[in-house]
């Protein structure tokens, strides 16, 4: 990458971005078929709710690459944390710095706010990431499980 990398947050009508960059993530994760989000719920649970913020970076004007994240806790450490769920780069842009430019503008923004860590999931299989984590010294936390419940098990659970 010649040039700085230049970032800017999402804007309600960046709503249709952020859903392909979704898509484009969910059909490099190979589970397309598992995307249900659709403009209306992004914009009221990104937007109208803000639980979740955005940052595009770009090239020129153009969104080549986002980041979704949103804050958690750390009772341990008594603070707040960023926690990365989506970072994805459109394919032709690759091997730029794109990935970790983001990376380091979340690193920047999780320091400015005070937070305590950043941290994320990544797939098993996705070798690519896990090289590309470990080489900015990123931990794998082989010690921890994520469980997840949805859908009817979610609800038989809140019942």
């Amino acid at each position: 990458m010649n040039t700085e990398v230049k970032f800017r947050f999402a804007k309600r009508s960046d709503i249709p971005l952020i859903l392909n960059f979704i898509r484009g993530l969910a059909e490099y994760e190979k589970m397309s078929d598992e995307v249900v989000a659709d403009e209306k719920t992004l914009e009221e649970w990104i937007f109208d709710k803000q639980k979740a913020e955005v940052i595009f970076a770009l090239e020129g004007e153009k969104a080549v690459g986002f980041a979704l994240f949103f804050h958690n806790f750390s009772t341990f450490l008594g603070r707040a944390g960023i926690y990365l769920e989506d970072l994805f780069v459109l394919p032709e842009y690759r091997g730029k710095g794109y990935g970790k430019a983001l990376l380091k503008k979340l690193a920047a923004i999780a320091v400015e706010r005070g937070c305590g860590r950043l941290e994320w999931c990544c797939l098993d299989w996705n070798k690519p990431s896990i090289d590309f984590y470990l080489s900015l010294g990123a931990q794998p936390l082989s010690d921890w499980t994520t469980y997840r419940v949805t859908g009817k098990t979610l609800s038989e659970l809140a019942e």
